[in-house]
């Protein structure tokens, strides 16, 4: 019946046995009710995350415990296609309410909410962050208990931002964490390379590459000298085409080092 008849449930296969003089249970025949199966398994969860990476992005929160023995939590956002770290905020107290606002900031007036959104099941995630998702037109994603692989690219981050950077310094306070958690994310985003991009930043800056390496490479610190930049150094070409401000900073400058020349002259 079941074979024949594949829009009948397993309530109505039942009446129709019962009509018959056969009076089962509906469990059992849901026990031996067989869907058509075409040949195609449904695809798995990396499948999944690999067709819609440009449409998922995943979030989460990690502690960080300050010089004075105070936990301070990192909320941030992680696009998987790309990557990019879309949002990262301090807090002491992770509310439903504090999330909420951070996931409408994430979206922002110039940047379309996501498809998808990969998280956990804490608490902090509650009734006032599932509203806010829902008005948005997200659709959540909550990964099974205890198991992180489910959001590896927001715990492989995590990772990253603690053995790259927070292992070796001593954070003093909100204030602290939060510059740091900044200039982090902007290296992150634009300087460090990835091997999933081949090698990319996420949002790398578009700089024409020199036609001759002889030139000079300046190193920038990053975090302190945790990391550095590397970049060609302008060259004289690119000196005249200096910004306007930088120019008239410079100009400035050499007035301001001529009337010192001129007084000491005097003197």
């Amino acid at each position: 019946m079941a074979r024949e008849n594949p829009l009948w449930g397993q309530r109505r296969i039942q009446a129709e046995l019962a009509r018959l003089g056969f009076k089962v249970c509906a469990r059992t025949v849901a026990r031996y009710m067989r869907r058509p199966y075409d040949g195609t398994p449904s695809p798995g969860w990396r499948q999944f995350l690999a067709q819609h990476s440009n449409e998922i992005w995943a979030c989460d929160l990690f502690t960080v415990q300050t010089l004075w023995f105070r936990t301070l939590y990192v909320f941030f956002v992680i696009q998987h296609g790309s990557r990019e770290i879309v949002h990262a905020r301090v807090t002491a107290h992770p509310n439903s309410q504090w999330l909420a606002q951070q996931i409408l900031e994430a979206c922002g007036l110039s940047r379309e909410p996501p498809r998808f959104l990969i998280h956990d099941r804490d608490s902090s995630f509650g009734t006032a962050f599932n509203r806010r998702v829902e008005s948005l037109g997200i659709e959540q994603l909550r990964t099974p208990v205890k198991a992180p692989k489910a959001n590896a690219i927001a715990e492989r981050w995590i990772r990253s931002v603690r053995s790259e950077c927070l292992d070796h310094q001593l954070i003093f306070g909100h204030q602290h964490l939060q510059q740091t958690a900044r200039e982090y994310v902007d290296y992150y985003n634009r300087w460090r390379p990835h091997r999933s991009l081949d090698q990319r930043a996420p949002y790398p800056e578009l700089r024409k590459a020199p036609e001759e390496t002889t030139g000079r490479i300046t190193a920038t610190p990053i975090l302190g000298g945790l990391h550095h930049v590397y970049q060609w150094a302008a060259s004289d070409t690119d000196r005249v085409f200096a910004p306007y401000s930088e120019c008239c900073i410079a100009f400035g400058r050499q007035r301001q080092a001529g009337r010192q020349a001129g007084r000491q002259a005097g003197r």
